[in-house]
């Protein structure tokens, strides 16, 4: 944490620049309307997504043309690697800025570009619930991907991170690269569409029972270097996390996960007060090791 006030202001205001800026120039993913879509949603967000820490959660919902937005390091600090974020919301909305924005902000302070994806929401009849977002966080790595250059990136370290669906989703393209789920439309979709790492936060719906993971997850060892952060207490997922992480030592993965006693779900980078609250040191020790930090 910096204790200088004068160095904290300033970095503070870098921030919100960027930030202003970034919001001001969504990407819009696919020309036209995106794969399947035959409906175009009102688009809308609120605040009624209950306390965090002390804060409510900002909530994107109705989700029909999928975005990402830079959020570009500082030069000064900029280590050309860059992280796509995928929020979570049960594949219904987007917890916005507790998973997206708040986690931009930590990002651009570690040096690592930050991609923020708007995927689509709510889940589609007829469809898996992860297939319209797999397509567009595919779609999203190869965008990032083919412009490096303009970002002043690294081509070989991009990753992706995400929040329980979002977890799952950034899982679903850590293991579904080798085609694209839709009609190629441009350069973005002619490099490849893995990730080069990939950091899982109390990840959701990623086993299937007794500790098999679900079909649409086929761990390879060309799967990448994963992180999962999970708690003992978040019932419903634990064992997400921990069937998950068992297929990924099996195929030979370099693999580590933090488990905590006591956090619950759904608390970002917010303080509640329990021990799991570290996990961004423990992120920040992690990219470090594999070579995305200084």
């Amino acid at each position: 944490m910096c204790k200088n006030p004068t160095i904290a202001l300033a970095a503070a205001a870098i921030f919100a620049a960027n930030t202003a800026t970034a919001q001001d120039n969504p990407i819009l993913l696919f020309p036209g309307s995106a794969p399947g879509e035959t409906t175009q949603l009102i688009e809308r967000a609120d605040r009624d997504g209950g306390n965090t820490g002390g804060q409510t959660v900002l909530r994107v919902m109705n989700v029909s043309e999928p975005t990402i937005t830079y959020y570009p390091a500082p030069k000064e600090t900029a280590s050309g690697a860059a992280i796509i974020i995928c929020p979570g919301g049960g594949y219904n909305l987007l917890a916005y800025d507790l998973e997206g924005d708040e986690i931009c902000e930590w990002l651009n302070k570690l040096g690592i570009t930050a991609v923020l994806l708007k995927y689509r929401v709510p889940r589609r009849e007829g469809r898996e619930k992860h297939e319209a977002p797999l397509q567009d966080i595919q779609r999203a790595i190869g965008y990032v991907r083919s412009h490096a250059q303009a970002h002043a990136l690294n081509p070989n370290r991009i990753g992706v991170m995400g929040f329980s669906a979002g977890g799952h989703l950034s899982a679903a393209v850590s293991n579904n690269f080798a085609k694209r789920s839709y009609p190629h439309i441009d350069a973005a979709d002619r490099v490849s569409c893995r990730p080069d790492f990939c950091l899982l936060v109390y990840p959701a719906y990623l086993d299937a029972d007794t500790f098999r993971i679900a079909p649409e997850l086929k761990v390879t060892p060309q799967t990448p270097s994963t992180m999962l952060v999970q708690t003992a207490d978040d019932k419903s997922y634990i064992n997400s996390s921990l069937a998950y992480y068992h297929a990924l030592k099996e195929a030979g993965v370099p693999a580590r996960m933090h488990l905590y006693e006591k956090g619950g779900h759904g608390y970002g980078l917010r303080n509640t007060g329990a021990a799991v609250n570290e996990w961004p040191d423990r992120a920040a020790d992690w990219f470090r090791e594999i070579g995305i930090t200084p």
